[in-house]
C-alpha cells in the first residue's frame, strides 16, 4: 500500500498521559518496517477553505487562534498545543491525497492509507471533540465531491466508537453515505439503528451499535447482511474507511473482541464490495491506542492488499448481534434474512 505520512502530524503533542500521542504513528512505522510493499508519501496540508467546506468559518478560525495563542485544553479529552493548527491540516491534506489518488487509479497494492493525526471522525461542523479537530475523511470526501471528481461517496467505520461527527456532518445529504459499526453505549452515545438521516439524506446513515464483546464473526455477518447491500444499492465511486483499530480485544479502552485477523477479514469484506460496486477504495486513520495492537492492524491491512488470504471466523455471531442486524435491515427496507 502506499501510506501518506508526515512528520508534522508528530508535532501535536497531547502530553505524558494522553492515549493518542505521537507515539501512535511511531509504532505503525516500526511495524510496517518489517513488511515489505510498503511506499510512503508526503502530501501537502489541506488548504483552510478545504477544511471549512465542511466546518464553519468560525470554529476553524477559533480554532486557529486557540493554538496561535498557545493551546490548552479545548475540552477535558481534546489537547491543542500551538504545532497542532499545522498537523492538523497536514492530517486532513493526507486523507484528501488518499481519496484523490484512490479516484486517480491507484489500487490493489497501490491503495492509499493516510496515516494522520490528530484523528477525525468526532469533529463535528462547529466544534471539536474526542481528540479531534477537523474532520479528515469528510474533508477528503467534500473535496473530491466539490472537484467533480466523485458523485457519491460512501465511508464506512470501523472505529469502536461511533463516528459522531461524520455522521453529522452529512445527515441531510444525498450524496454520502455513512455507516459505522461500533461498541453499543461507548463514547459518544450516539450512533443508534434508529439514526438513518433526514431529508435528502434519509436512508443514507447506517448504524450497527454491536454489543459489547463482539468479535470477528459479529463484525463480519454485519458488514456482509447490512452494510454491503445498503452500500451496494448506493452505488459509491468512492468508498473511505475510517479505520480505527481500538475494537481489538487487547486495545486497552474498548471490550470488543476482534482480533487482528478479523481487520484481515473486513478488509477482504471492503475489497469484495467495492469490487462489485466498482468503487475506488482509501484507508483514513482514525483511532486504535494499543501500540501493538494499532500495529499489527494496519500491517494487516496492508499484507491483505498484498495478497495475503484472511481467514474465515472462527465461530458464529451472536444470536443478540443477529437480531440487532435484522433490525439494521429492516430500518433501511433490506428484508428480513
Amino acid at each position: 500500500m502506499q501510506f501518506g505520512y508526515s512528520e508534522t502530524c508528530l508535532d501535536h503533542d497531547t502530553g505524558p498521559r494522553h492515549p493518542e500521542t505521537a507515539d501512535r504513528l511511531r509504532a505503525i512505522r516500526r511495524g510496517l518496517a518489517k513488511r515489505h510493499g510498503v511506499e510512503y508519501v508526503d502530501a501537502p496540508p489541506a488548504e483552510k477553505s478545504t477544511v471549512a467546506a465542511v466546518h464553519e468559518d468560525g470554529y476553524v478560525d477559533e480554532f486557529h487562534d486557540f493554538c496561535r495563542d498557545g493551546g490548552g485544553n479545548w475540552d477535558p479529552d481534546t489537547v491543542a498545543v500551538e504545532a497542532s493548527w499545522d498537523a492538523a491540516l497536514t492530517s486532513a491534506g493526507l486523507a484528501e491525497w488518499a481519496a484523490r489518488a484512490a479516484l486517480d487509479g491507484d489500487d490493489g497494492r497501490d491503495t492509499p492509507f493516510s496515516l494522520g493525526r490528530p484523528p477525525g471522525h468526532h469533529a463535528v461542523e462547529d466544534d471539536a471533540m474526542g481528540f479531534c479537530f477537523f474532520n479528515n475523511a469528510a474533508v477528503a470526501a467534500q473535496a473530491v465531491i466539490d472537484d467533480g471528481l466523485a458523485e457519491r461517496v460512501a465511508i464506512f467505520d470501523w472505529d469502536v466508537h461511533h463516528g459522531n461527527g461524520t455522521q453529522d456532518i452529512f445527515y441531510d445529504r444525498g450524496d454520502v453515505f455513512y455507516t459505522s459499526i461500533h461498541e453499543d453505549g461507548l463514547y459518544p452515545g450516539t450512533g443508534e439503528v434508529e439514526e438513518t438521516g433526514e431529508g435528502d439524506g434519509e436512508g443514507t446513515t447506517l448504524n450497527v451499535p454491536l454489543h459489547a464483546g463482539a468479535g470477528d464473526a459479529d463484525y463480519v455477518y454485519s458488514f456482509d447482511e447490512a452494510i454491503a447491500p445498503a452500500v451496494e444499492r448506493f452505488d459509491p465511486d468512492l468508498f473511505i474507511v475510517s479505520a480505527g483499530f481500538d475494537a481489538h480485544r487487547h486495545d486497552p479502552i474498548s471490550r470488543m473482541r476482534v482480533s487482528t485477523e478479523g481487520y484481515a477479514m473486513l478488509t477482504e469484506c471492503v475489497q469484495d464490495l467495492c469490487e462489485a460496486t466498482d468503487a475506488a477504495i482509501s484507508f483514513v486513520l482514525e483511532g486504535g491506542y494499543g501500540l501493538d495492537t494499532l500495529s499489527e492492524g494496519v500491517a494487516t491491512v496492508h499484507e491483505t492488499f498484498d495478497g495475503r488470504i484472511a481467514m474465515d471466523p472462527d465461530e458464529d455471531p451472536d444470536e443478540k448481534n443477529v437480531e440487532l442486524v435484522d433490525e439494521v435491515r429492516a430500518a433501511h427496507g433490506l428484508g428480513a434474512k
